[in-house]
């Protein structure tokens, strides 16, 4: 069982009070932590925690769902989602959340810092304590006279437990088995997976970047704690009006930077050259991309021209609203790196409540030091280019899943040009003959 600390404090953020003096209403808000804990509130509102009961493809997705199953997806999208909401049986479908105060909407404050265990590995099989002992790092906590206080693993990064706690919502099995998401199964399964001390790295390390400083603001609070970025930054971004937006996706940018490493070697081959390119995972604690695999799309642009600067081949290279399905409908040579879902009668799916078998085609993760966590794809007719360059790109979602919801009139049709086609900027690559000759180049140069 998790070790769970509590203690008691005995001093309001305004003047000393022998009991804590927030309601439960207070806790269940995340504007009342706002006064206290400002710069985790900021970060938080425009995180994808915040906005996952606002993001309009959640509802939709939802929405239809519900109706094709006629009912029988029941809480399974909402207990992520707006888990408040579904413990306080305010919904069981996700279908009201229009109805229901923002405070219960979204993974909030009170749902993380009050979980008290975590019994399972998918799908939201967290326990909160009920006792309204506000959960934190720290089993020293300052009394802050507002709420109670105390310290669990799960919300600590350096402990190996708190993964179990992000993995628990970002780990999805279908009722038939099927494992959607693998986020946690993947982190469990790699080299990340080892105490922090002998050099591995939980969730929150990568995920909630710690740094140094007070994480309260109230008199007698202490500076030396270690804060943690509440942005919680993945790849999906906020499609409608929403708060920290450049923060958020400045936070992906980086991320994505240091993720991936690219090697392209240009060979001799059958009436030419043929090139190699080789992905590497180079950060990430689990596959790339991870989430919903199947719903993401990341695919490798490359271009080979020759001296006058014409196209002499070239795969990959897809319009701003053109569908990557669209793009390899006319590029045999498109290399996709994401899960293909597939029905029962073998037809790609689209939507998670139809798929049969997913066909894993994912960057691995780091396992062994000694088992290269990369992929190699081959371009054969290239002819004899006098310059190659090469970059990867990524999709949250695929164009052609929100067409068939906008078909289905369960998506705003104007928010389709609000998903981003954004850009592995590290795994550019730049190779000429007159430079590099035949051989291999790296981010690194000649390698």
């Amino acid at each position: 069982m998790t070790r769970l600390i509590v203690l008691l404090v005995v001093a309001a953020c305004s003047s000393p009070t022998p009991e804590p003096i927030a309601t439960r209403e207070q806790l269940l808000d995340p504007e009342e932590c706002a006064s206290c804990h400002p710069n985790q509130y900021i970060e938080w509102s425009g995180s994808m925690h915040a906005y996952a009961a606002e993001d309009p493809l959640f509802i939709a997705l939802n929405k239809r769902g519900q109706r094709e199953t006629n009912g029988a997806l029941g809480d399974f999208c909402v207990k992520c989602h707006a888990p408040m909401a579904v413990r306080m049986g305010l919904t069981t479908d996700g279908l009201n959340l229009d109805s229901i105060e923002s405070k219960l909407k979204g993974v909030t404050c009170y749902f993380c810092h009050t979980a008290a265990e975590v019994n399972g590995t998918h799908n939201n099989p967290i326990e909160l304590s009920d006792d309204d002992v506000m959960l934190g790092r720290y089993s020293d906590p300052v009394a802050s006279g507002f709420h109670k206080a105390g310290a669990s693993d799960l919300l600590d990064g350096r402990a190996l437990q708190s993964g179990d706690m992000c993995g628990s919502c970002h780990d999805i099995v279908l009722d038939n088995g099927v494992h959607i998401e693998r986020t946690y199964a993947e982190w469990k399964n790699s080299l990340f997976n080892a105490p922090v001390e002998e050099g591995g790295q939980t969730c929150a390390n990568c995920h909630m970047k710690p740094s140094p400083g007070a994480i309260a603001d109230f008199d007698g609070a202490k500076e030396n704690r270690v804060n943690h970025d509440h942005r919680m930054h993945g790849v999906d971004v906020a499609v409608t009006e929403w708060p920290q937006k450049a923060a958020q996706l400045a936070g992906i940018a980086e991320d994505l930077y240091v993720s991936v490493d690219p090697q392209l070697c240009v060979n001799p081959g059958a009436g030419g050259v043929e090139l190699d390119v080789t992905l590497k995972n180079v950060f990430a604690g689990h596959r790339i991309p991870s989430g919903s695999g199947f719903e993401r799309r990341m695919w490798l642009e490359i271009v080979a021209k020759d001296s006058d600067g014409n196209v002499v081949f070239s795969s990959g290279v897809v319009g701003e609203q053109q569908s990557v399905k669209d793009a390899a409908a006319t590029d045999s040579q498109l290399w996709q790196i994401r899960d293909f879902a597939r029905k029962s009668d073998g037809s790609e799916a689209h939507f998670f409540w139809e798929v049969a078998t997913v066909e894993d085609r994912l960057l691995p993760e780091p396992v062994d030091p000694t088992i290269p966590h990369a992929l190699t794809r081959r371009f054969i007719n290239v002819g004899n280019p006098a310059t190659v360059s090469m970059i990867v790109h990524i999709r949250q979602v695929p164009l052609e899943l929100l067409d068939d919801l906008i078909a289905s009139g369960d998506l705003d049709p104007a928010l389709k040009a609000n998903y981003p086609t954004q850009t592995l900027t590290a795994t550019e690559l730049n190779w000429s003959m007159l430079d590099n000759g035949l051989g291999c180049i790296c981010r690194q140069g000649d390698c």
